[in-house]
């Protein structure tokens, strides 16, 4: 359904009372914003991968600029309008709408009707988001706002912009994905070209390239590997336990000093694992145990990891679909909870070693067989790594952002490992998790276990958000 739009200097004021910080917003009427020139008018199918079920939803990302007095006179509103129009051009796709054919195969219909686009004021500056300047972030329905008809996957604008200029001249730029037209690889590459544009520049330096057809699934399809992510598992009444009325939110923070600690429980033979493996086996063992499982029950840590550099022979330069891979490591509780780290480290790391071509080729035919089924979430916990995406170097002229990356944080089964740099400027890793409150305060006791040094004890670094 399309969304009514009307006149955009018309505007709704927005009073915002948040837990943690205060602030109006004025916002104007949103516009659709059209390719400045014309583009093909076609039809696009999608690849076998990007319209999987877990994929038919929004992603929103969000990214914070500090004011620059070199553009104290510029609107970052009007700057990005206009070269989204000039970008669109070269990314017409996402000026068009999703249709869905025969299979529930869906296609993106070229049409040029365009993306949304929302301009609006806050009377608040950066230093008042103090140490909320991470996700969860407060208000995000406010700086990022659903227009109503604009949610759903088909017959709806693919992207949804909204700029918000604060009084302290930074500006908050917020957009949210129809996450099966990219993922956050994909999403980073059209948003560097806009950037690009906004700078003043004709042309993206990196061209897009749909070739939606290399991940379409082979003829005959065929499964060739295990792919635990679509086991079929019986819920039961024990998985209650991962959602309750008393659900808390804390973002943790892992610098050097918290890596080097928990890399005191690495075996010798897996002393060259990488950070993200020490901390997700760490983060899973503490999290397994604070849920007080049955021993015999099975856990998963699911790693969407993107693999668009690992295989290189398959994606172009300037590919953009969804790419990533999400396969499950898998132990019982009472080995995740007994056993020394190394034994989640080496699970984590044979499990990502599994991804390669024929197991992509593999999971595509998967889909396809089983009609595009959600993946699944029975004692599962998923973490997504965007590390690598490139969400904190945008730059639209005022620099690199004070924060950029996922606006959301964490639920009671995905969370995001993301960079961050922390108020005392520190470069680590943050993770939100979510977690019923009782749960909560084991997971934080069993890992500051792990953060001790000489017997004195390391509190990690946390923020506590409640969950709304």
């Amino acid at each position: 359904m399309e969304p009514q739009l009307k006149h955009k200097q018309e505007m709704t004021e927005i009073n915002i009372d948040s837990p943690l910080i205060k602030f109006t917003v004025r916002r104007h009427e949103p516009e659709l914003i059209g390719p400045a020139k014309p583009t093909p008018r076609e039809l696009k199918p999608l690849s076998d991968f990007d319209d999987q079920q877990g994929l038919r939803g929004h992603i929103p990302v969000i990214h914070i600029y500090r004011s620059d007095s070199k553009m104290r006179n510029k609107n970052p509103a009007t700057i990005i309008r206009d070269a989204l129009a000039k970008v669109l051009v070269f990314y017409y796709p996402f000026a068009g709408r999703l249709k869905e054919g025969p299979g529930r195969k869906l296609m993106v219909d070229c049409s040029g009707e365009g993306v949304l686009f929302i301009e609006a004021e806050a009377d608040v500056t950066l230093m008042q988001f103090r140490d909320a300047l991470h996700p969860p972030f407060p208000c995000l329905e406010e700086l990022l706002y659903d227009v109503p008809g604009s949610s759903g996957i088909l017959d709806s604008p693919l992207l949804l912009i909204q700029v918000t200029r604060m009084l302290c001249g930074g500006f908050i730029f917020a957009i949210r994905l129809n996450h099966t037209i990219s993922d956050a690889q994909g999403l980073v590459q059209f948003l560097t070209a806009l950037s690009e544009i906004a700078q003043g520049a004709t042309a993206p330096s990196t061209l897009p390239v749909w070739r939606r057809e290399l991940l379409f699934a082979r003829d005959p399809p065929r499964v060739t590997c295990t792919h635990h992510e679509y086991d079929e598992l019986a819920e039961t009444n024990k998985d209650n336990i991962f959602e309750s009325d008393n659900m808390t939110q804390k973002t943790f923070f892992f610098g050097s000093s918290e890596v080097s600690a928990l890399r005191r429980f690495v075996p010798l033979n897996l002393k060259n694992c990488s950070t993200f493996e020490v901390i997700i086996a760490s983060i899973w063992r503490s999290r397994t145990i604070a849920l007080q499982l049955d021993p015999e029950d099975e856990t998963r840590m699911v790693c969407l990891v993107s693999e668009k550099s690992k295989l290189k022979s398959i994606f172009p330069k300037g590919y953009y679909g969804n790419t990533f891979a999400y396969p499950a490591a898998i132990s019982t509780v009472g080995d995740l909870c007994n056993k020394p780290l190394g034994h989640a480290i080496g699970l984590l790391r044979k499990t990502k070693e599994s991804v390669t071509e024929e197991y992509m080729r593999s999971f595509v035919d998967l889909t396809v067989i089983k009609g595009r089924p959600l993946f699944t979430f029975a004692r599962s916990y998923f973490v997504s790594d965007v590390t690598r995406a490139g969400f904190d170097v945008l730059d639209f002229g005022w620099g690199k952002p004070a924060y950029g990356g996922p606006a959301e944080g964490g639920t009671s089964f995905r969370s995001f490992y993301m960079p961050f740099r922390n108020h005392k400027g520190e470069s680590g890793i943050m993770i939100s998790i979510c977690l019923d409150s009782v749960v909560m305060e084991r997971f934080v006791k069993e890992l500051n276990k792990m953060l001790q040094y000489n017997n004195e004890h390391h509190a990690l670094n946390f923020h506590t958000v409640s969950r709304l």
